[in-house]
């Protein structure tokens, strides 16, 4: 299993989770978070904007689907502007239900 954390724009993470749920991919947590980039920020005049609003989005998939779900988040998520996101793909080596404390893999 795979854990995929999509860093977006606030504003492309309705249209993403839709487009996930619609090539049967439901399962998403979503986190507002700031932060930034290489680029440090955003510079509009005179204003400096160190940090800007991201949405995380963690998706824990099957090896086979990874491609899938990385080509629905590029599609989707990019404007072709600086700032767009990134993706992380890591290796799940462990999950456990809570609530029956069993172990899934």
């Amino acid at each position: 299993m795979k854990m995929i954390r999509a860093i977006i724009r606030p504003e492309k993470e309705h249209d993403v989770v839709l487009a996930l749920e619609a090539a049967g991919f439901p399962a998403v947590t979503k986190s507002h978070v700031f932060g930034r980039g290489k680029q440090r920020g955003l510079q509009v005049g005179n204003i400096r904007y160190d940090e800007l609003p991201k949405v995380v989005l963690l998706m824990i998939v099957e090896d086979h689907d990874v491609d899938p779900v990385v080509d629905v988040v590029l599609k989707i998520a990019q404007t072709g502007n600086m700032g767009d996101g990134k993706i992380f793909v890591s290796p799940v080596d462990q999950v456990y239900t809570i609530r029956t404390g069993k172990q899934e893999l």
